[in-house]
């Protein structure tokens, strides 16, 4: 099973794995926010659809990707968009794809 880690980190954390990764120790698949806000920004609730229905699937058309999720064509372009725009999603010769079975969300939030 490839799961993949959202989470937020700051560039110096970017980096150090950047640099582990180099001298060829695994990292595991990571797709990394700056802070929190943006996370939650780009991933709506409509948007978390989206990721959830690609979970696993393969490549799908973005009107394959709307039937799952019961929605518009036109609006889940939009969406399916901004995931492509932030690397959440990739396009490929088959369609969209979210490439991983699994995700785990790993946010920690801190006293002011």
């Amino acid at each position: 099973m490839r799961t993949v880690t959202l989470e937020i980190a700051d560039r110096a954390a970017v980096s150090r794995r950047a640099l582990e990764a180099f001298k060829g120790r695994a990292q595991g698949a990571r797709i990394s926010f700056a802070t929190p806000e943006l996370l939650f920004r780009l991933l709506t609730t409509k948007r978390w659809e989206i990721v959830r229905a690609m979970t696993g699937a393969g490549p799908l058309s973005i009107r394959e990707t709307a039937r799952r999720v019961d929605r518009d064509v036109k609006a889940v372009h939009g969406d399916v968009h901004a995931l492509l725009n932030a690397g959440v999603l990739r396009k490929t010769d088959g369609g969209i794809v979210f490439p991983f079975d699994a995700i785990r969300v790993d946010v920690l939030l801190r006293a002011a």
